[in-house]
């Protein structure tokens, strides 16, 4: 029996990730408002990590640390710490490499989330912290919505154009699946305007976010056509239009004999500060 294909087109992710490492920097704010809050978080922590995993994303969010990448970048911006080019669900590296593991935007396009989050336990050492911060499933939902309808009206269908994205509680129950201690989850909820829908589309190019599906239909110009004029219909007087941006935020320990009782599955409501707090 052959395999189930994979949600996302693993070159394609790479070629895009490449493609935008010219360009990320005139988009970048969600990635470093992801990044800010992750270095926030870990700070918080009375610890020295010395050991760490900076793990996917289109741009390296802690100095020093082994990166790993999709694609390898022109010019190296931490001399002494090269990326090692690989995907997060394959990671090359030995069981218990480090004491911690970031990611900043990377897993909402992983074609096994589940599998990149027990390779991110695998290479933890006891006691090991892992935080992530990607997007969540109510992000540009108002987006979606007009490029359905347009699709709806313009085919009678509505083609498979757009990438599935994770609800924050699945997210949580997969750190818990993975084997982490003391799972949790918050989810922040950003409004960002843009002028047009194309305008939109210009920044998830920059940022190399562009749907990745390995499965998609080309979207005709007409339909194009009727989702920017929706998206149009939906502006502010000043002729802006709301997106939503969610932003789930996640952490996990990996398993140590001095931690506390890890949380029975499906019960991980804790807040993430709380969490991180028990650590100070």
């Amino acid at each position: 029996m052959s395999a189930a294909p994979e949600p996302f087109d693993r070159s394609l992710r790479r070629r895009r990730h490449a493609a935008a490492q010219s360009s990320f920097a005139t988009a970048d704010f969600l990635h470093a408002a992801m990044a800010d809050e992750i270095r926030e978080r870990v700070a918080a922590i009375k610890r020295d990590f010395t050991a760490v995993l900076d793990l996917g994303g289109p741009a390296p969010i802690w100095p020093g640390a082994t990166r790993l990448a999709l694609a390898p970048r022109a010019i190296s911006i931490v001399a002494d710490a090269p990326d090692v080019v690989a995907d997060e669900d394959r990671l090359p590296f030995a069981d218990a490499s480090f004491d911690l593991v970031v990611s900043a935007a990377g897993l909402a396009s992983v074609s096994d989330l589940p599998g990149a989050l027990v390779q991110a336990r695998r290479v933890l050492k006891p006691d090991g912290l892992f935080v992530a911060a990607f997007v969540g499933g109510m992000t540009l939902h108002e987006m979606r919505a007009d490029l359905i309808e347009a699709d709806i009206a313009g085919t009678g269908g509505a083609a498979a154009r757009l990438a599935p994205m994770v609800e924050a509680q699945a997210a949580a129950a997969l750190l818990q699946r993975a084997g982490f201690a003391l799972p949790v989850a918050d989810v922040d909820r950003l409004t960002v305007r843009y002028s047009s829908l194309f305008a939109l589309f210009d920044d998830l190019t920059a940022m190399g976010a562009r749907s990745p599906l390995s499965s998609r239909t080309p979207l005709r110009r007409d339909v194009l056509a009727e989702a920017a004029s929706r998206f149009a219909a939906r502006a502010a007087p000043d002729g802006k239009t709301a997106i939503t941006v969610e932003i789930i935020h996640l952490a996990g320990w990996a398993p140590a004999p001095s931690q506390q009782v890890p949380l029975k599955p499906g019960s991980a409501t804790n807040s993430l500060a709380k969490a991180l707090g028990s650590k100070i």
